[in-house]
């Protein structure tokens, strides 16, 4: 079974959202740490560096819940991976901020930490903690629930093209060519283009998206892999299994297209299906 983990997502960028949120949630902690705060270079110097810890500790943290995605993913103890997630990033954490707080103070040449600051702030760190762990576990879940969603989703019904349509009309210049369908190696999407290229090379840009593009496909033909690229049957040169049951469809050597194009595991079950009626 594939297992979704936070790095695949796309809707949310999870390096920019800490980055922006590590500060907030040290704008809190110096709040709850501090009797009384005035605008003061120890004050801003003191903001930035633990600023720059927090950003150090969620990078232990973020290590910690990569690493559990493939040793024991959510879905086969959920649990179990929660409860060792916990206490796996808590150590951490509280370990990374202890550690750089006490160089910082030893650089500084400050006087010993007393114990009371860590009594409190050791609780802090715990409760920041946990925020982030909220966060990665409500982003499995939700593109779980993705997934889930997509699954159920009805499948549209292609029409084949009509029997006179034996390819596509395509600019270059100021001239409209008709492509056929067999001269074409594949589609893929560059930025805002739907690019299509032919075996020997040349390349054309479509004004269709790749969605209104695969309309117009034989099916028999052709295969859209994934949102990025459709691939003409005879440029695959066979696939191979990759992890969490997507997989790498292999192409033959062309100068426009890569050398494989990876299937995600939803997609994988109905190539292999096409694939053999080959």
């Amino acid at each position: 079974m594939d297992h979704p983990r936070f790095y695949y997502r796309k809707s949310v960028n999870d390096v920019k959202l800490f980055l922006v949120l590590i500060p907030l949630i040290n704008s809190l902690n110096f709040y709850l740490t501090y009797d009384t705060i005035s605008l003061s270079w120890f004050y801003v110097a003191t903001f930035c560096i633990d600023t720059l810890e927090g950003y150090a500790a969620w990078g232990a943290i973020r290590s910690i819940i990569r690493y559990l995605d493939d040793a024991l993913p959510y879905t086969e103890a959920p649990l179990k991976r929660i409860l060792l997630q916990l206490i796996g990033t808590s150590l951490s954490t509280v370990v990374v901020l202890s550690f750089l707080t006490e160089l910082v103070n030893w650089l500084a040449g400050g006087d010993p930490i007393p114990l009371g600051f860590y009594t409190k702030t050791m609780f802090l760190f715990v409760i920041w903690n946990f925020v982030v762990n909220g966060i990665y576990i409500g982003f499995f879940f939700y593109d779980l629930w993705q997934q889930a969603e997509e699954q159920r989703a009805p499948v549209p019904v292609v029409e084949e093209p009509k029997p006179d349509q034996t390819g596509l009309m395509v600019r270059f210049g100021k001239k409209d060519l008709l492509l056929h369908f067999e001269e074409i190696s594949g589609f893929y999407v560059d930025g805002e283009y739907t690019v299509v290229c032919n075996g020997t090379g040349e390349k054309y840009l479509l004004d269709q998206s790749l969605d209104k593009v695969e309309e117009q496909l034989p099916r028999h033909s052709f295969f859209r892999i994934n949102r990025q690229y459709i691939i003409h049957r005879g440029m695959i040169r066979g696939f191979e299994r990759a992890d969490h049951s997507k997989i790498h469809v292999l192409l033959l050597p062309s100068p426009t297209l890569p050398d494989s194009v990876t299937a995600s595991r939803l997609k994988a079950p109905a190539f292999k299906e096409w694939f053999a009626l080959s």
